[in-house]
């Protein structure tokens, strides 16, 4: 049973890969409130050229609060805790049903040649991201 919920947490990885998907987890507010606390500060301050150094600086201390929050979904899905494993696990096997695989390619070879399946899969990995981690998720271009 262990070595089929890591070929699915591999599965995971897979998938967002593909997709480039990156999530954060609650940094976004802070980075957004100090891009616009220092541009109103600055406005009240120095008028339309105070919005302009405020929020240039709000900008950058928002960049700083916020670094290293935004991680690639892989990783986020390799740190989850063993509990974490197993309810998502127990989400994508509703889906993945009575599928038989012997190993994590054999696995990650059936579902990428099914697309239907593979876009049900990633709807429920990224609704698992979005409720039970309440992260958010983002697409790398």
């Amino acid at each position: 049973m262990c070595h089929r919920i890591d070929d699915v947490m591999k599965l995971c990885c897979e998938l967002s890969a593909n997709q480039q998907i990156q999530t954060t987890v609650k940094g976004s507010g802070k980075g957004a409130a100090a891009a616009g606390g220092l541009a109103f500060a600055g406005g009240l301050v120095g008028g339309p050229l105070g919005i302009a150094v405020g929020g240039a600086v709000g900008g950058l201390l928002g960049c700083w609060l916020t670094s290293g929050q935004f991680k690639p979904l892989p990783q986020i899905i390799m740190e989850l805790s063993p509990q974490q494993q197993q309810k998502l696990y127990g989400d994508l096997m509703a889906i993945l049903g009575d599928i038989q695989w012997t190993d994590v390619a054999q696995l990650t070879a059936l579902v990428m040649g099914n697309s239907a399946m593979k876009q049900q899969l990633t709807a429920a990995l990224l609704r698992y991201i979005t409720k039970e981690l309440q992260a958010e998720v983002h697409y790398v271009d």
